[in-house]
Formats: structure tokens, sequence, C-alpha cells
């Protein structure tokens, strides 16, 4: 089965602006590079990548922009901008000049202030987006998931994915509100990853409890439900690369028609990336 992924990340310790990991993360504080997924994902027919950015700084985006432009499994990067800089909107004309950068994703998730997206100090940023044919990587969590209604009510021509499922309280198995604020999200038209569950759950939780989130994501959002990896990260879960497609192709059940399309379709589509 052919296999491109929607999300993974690549990064060394001595690059200019790496914060993270850090030495709390023991699993994956160390190099990673395109030989290294390589490895990893030996055995799968890996056919191409979206490589996402790890770093809030402008020189890890321009880091990545540089492998990329080497690397043909590379086929799509999501860098980050400061969406609130008053120079952001130059900055994203300047990146989308490159025909590798598909997206941009803002931390959502390490801002205290859930509402910051909205704040009209990033309009200019959102417009320079829209205007360059840019996607947005929602990196939240269930707490975002009523904002970003709101985002996409107020930017219909805003083509939004939500990352990792928004980090559902998979560890304590809870289902609500998640469940019914990201299916609000669905119904807007915003796409999902199915990636980064894993992480969610606790130490030695087994994979088959994800579930009810799993199946949950496939009624909701259908062809634009895409996979992703988030290799390395995936690695302080301890699962290898092949153990998270084999768990997402048991849960998610599908036919072999949705299933390439999980695999492979809705990632094309999304980020305008031809097979």
């Amino acid at each position: 089965m052919r296999i491109f992924d929607s999300h993974q990340h690549f990064w060394r310790l001595d690059t200019p602006g790496h914060a993270w990991p850090d030495a709390d993360w023991p699993a994956i504080h160390r190099d990673f590079l395109p030989d290294d997924l390589r490895l990893a994902a030996c055995g799968v027919d890996l056919v191409g990548t979206v490589l996402v950015q790890s770093q809030p700084d402008d020189r890890d985006t321009d880091w990545m922009l540089a492998l990329a432009a080497h690397d043909p499994l590379i086929e799509g990067v999501v860098g980050w901008v400061d969406f609130a800089d008053p120079s952001a909107p130059a900055r994203i004309a300047a990146l989308a000049a490159h025909p590798k950068l598909k997206g941009l994703r803002p931390m959502l998730q390490g801002m205290a202030d859930t509402e910051w997206i909205l704040s009209p100090a990033v309009d200019p940023a959102i417009e320079a987006m829209i205007a360059a044919g840019l996607r947005l990587d929602a990196l939240v969590e269930p707490r975002h998931l009523p904002v970003l209604s709101r985002l996409q009510a107020r930017w219909p021509d805003l083509a939004i994915v939500i990352d990792h499922a928004a980090k559902p309280p998979a560890a304590s198995g809870g289902l609500d509100p998640w469940r019914e604020e990201i299916a609000a999200c669905a119904r807007l038209g915003m796409s999902c990853k199915l990636s980064g569950l894993r992480t969610e759950q606790a130490p030695g939780q087994p994979a088959q409890e994800l579930a009810p989130y799993v199946t949950h994501l496939v009624d909701c959002f259908g062809d634009r439900l895409m996979w992703g990896s988030d290799w390395p990260v995936l690695i302080h879960a301890g699962d290898s690369y092949g153990d998270w497609i084999e768990t997402c192709r048991h849960l998610a059940g599908l036919d072999s028609a949705r299933e390439a399309w999980l695999f492979e379709g809705a990632a094309r589509r999304f980020y305008g990336l031809e097979g």
C-alpha cells in the first residue's frame, strides 16, 4: 500500500533556533534527518511526505525549505511565521514563492490565550495566507475547537487542517466535549490529521483504546481525514513507523479505496500535491 505521510518532522539539535525536544524527551533528543526517516520506514512504500515545523523560529523554516529543495521525498513544507509581527505579510509572501511551501503552523497549543488566532493583530497574516493559497495547520488542544469554528466562519476561504485530531484526552478515555466540538469543525469543511494520538495515551496504554476516537474521526471527516505519522515524536510513544500504520488500518476498518484515500489521496488534495 502506498503511504503519503501528511505530518512528519526533522530537526538538528545544533540548528539555530532549536529549542525542542530537550533532554526531558530522551527517546527523541537527537538529530532526525531524511535518511533516518527512510530507515524508519524500511519496508513501507513511502511515496512522499509533508515536513512540518517543530520550532517557532524563522530560521527553522528556512532550514526546512533548504532541506526540502534537495530531497524529492519531501513534497511539501509547513513552516512557521510570527503572525502578530507587522512584517508577517511580507514574510508570508516571500515564503510562498518557494514551490514546496504549502502551509503555515502557528503553535497555538503553547499559547495561554486560547483565542489568540482571532485577535485583530493576526488578521493581516491570515489575509496574506489566503492571497498566497497557503493552508493553516492548526496545532491545537480541545479548548481551541470552538475557536477554530469561529475562525473558519470568519475566513471561509482559509483551508484548515486540525493536527493530531486536536489531541483528545485519550489517556483518560474522555470523549466529551471533544466529540461534538470536532464534529462541528468537520461540518464547516475543515480537514483533520489522523496522527499523534498514541502520544496522548498513557505509557503502556493499548492502541486499541483509541478505537472510539478513530471511528468518530472517520465518520465526521470522511475523505478529509489524512494519515500522518508524527514521526519522530511517535518514537516517544514507543511505536515504530509501521506500528502506527497498522494501528490506523485496523482501527479505521476501511475498504481498499477509502483506505488509499486516507493514506494518500486526502493529503495530496488538501496540500495541492499531485500524485
